[in-house]
């Protein structure tokens, strides 16, 4: 996906800022196309480690405020994820991580949306049910300090509870919304309305837990078997949007890949595996904030990255959508 995010390097630049940053140097393979805000390459580092490299923006680059400090952001939660027990949640290894980088082990698999239609139904029913289990057991990792909202010290956009720090987020893409002209076809204002109104709602979330809000299928590494008949998840990748917050959060973008409603394979395993989810009121009154936040978030992005029309109409749509929703929440 082309972003006007992504700082591409030659291979002789690449080498030289990773032998500068770490004592390893590398040659570079490929640069992998799929990311949608940061460039990433495929190496074999000089020791014979094949390895992924992601960068953060060129000097200079326009981002939105919560993405300050971004590449920090994901370099904590891999370090974070490294303290769970051994396979609890997949995720690639961090390597070396600089301010400008983070090498990453490579990951059997690919992105689940380039292989789901190899599955069989059980086989994908079998997989979304691990996937909430992963999930359930990403979401005990909490704060050290009990904060809420974006980990990165640059955002800005922390505090102690989750109605002041979701209400803070939300004005921080209006503000960035402002800036980009961004086509939100909603006043400002009613948006601000209906985050206030769903107040109430937000007060029901106590305790900060990891959030990735970025588990579409693209993002969910899996290893199916030939026949499709099996598959295991192998790796949980782009930790850079992750905040602290509600974990009810997650099923905004696991939406993407399939059914997260109470009755579904998803919301089974994560059950399973200890996580609650009560599917009341007050919880869906927050879904719908979230669904609005994203939506939002995807529009607003569209001006510093330079998405085309296609896309920006896409985004549009969902921000209308969770508008809708909400205006008719009690």
């Amino acid at each position: 996906m082309h972003s006007q995010t992504k700082r591409h390097l030659p291979p002789d630049q690449l080498d030289a800022l990773l032998r500068a940053g770490t004592g390893v140097g590398c040659r570079v393979e490929s640069e992998l196309s799929d990311g949608w805000f940061s460039a990433v390459y495929r190496v074999l580092l000089d020791d014979g480690r094949p390895a992924v490299v992601k960068l953060a923006p060129p000097s200079g680059a326009a981002v939105l405020r919560y993405e300050r400090g971004i590449l920090g952001t994901e370099a904590m939660v891999y370090r974070r994820m490294a303290e769970l027990p051994d396979g609890a949640v997949p995720t690639p290894e961090l390597l070396y991580a600089g301010e400008e980088f983070l090498v990453l082990s490579v990951i059997e698999g690919a992105g689940w949306d380039k292989v789901a239609d190899r599955l069989t139904r059980p086989a994908e029913a079998a997989t979304r049910r691990e996937l909430g289990a992963i999930t359930a057991r990403l979401h005990t990792l909490a704060p050290e300090d009990g904060q809420f909202g974006y980990p990165a010290a640059q955002s800005g956009l922390r505090t102690t509870d989750w109605r002041t720090a979701f209400t803070a987020m939300v004005e921080a893409l209006l503000e960035d919304a402002e800036r980009w002209r961004s086509p939100l076809d909603v006043p400002p204002a009613d948006i601000r309305r209906l985050v206030s109104e769903g107040g109430h709602a937000l007060d029901e979330v106590t305790e900060p837990r990891l959030v990735h809000f970025d588990l579409w299928p693209g993002n969910i590494f899996i290893d199916p078997t030939d026949d499709g008949t099996h598959a295991r998840i192998t790796g949980l990748i782009d930790h850079e949007r992750a905040f602290w917050g509600d974990p009810a959060a997650e099923l905004i973008s696991l939406a993407f890949g399939g059914d997260v409603g109470p009755d579904s394979d998803l919301v089974a395993g994560y059950t399973e595996a200890g996580g609650n989810l009560d599917f009341g009121p007050a919880f869906q009154h927050r879904l719908a904030l979230y669904q609005l936040y994203l939506g939002l978030l995807l529009v607003v992005e569209c001006g510093p990255r330079g998405f085309g029309p296609e896309h920006l109409a896409f985004c549009r749509r969902m921000l209308a959508e969770a508008v809708t929703r909400l205006r008719t929440c009690g």
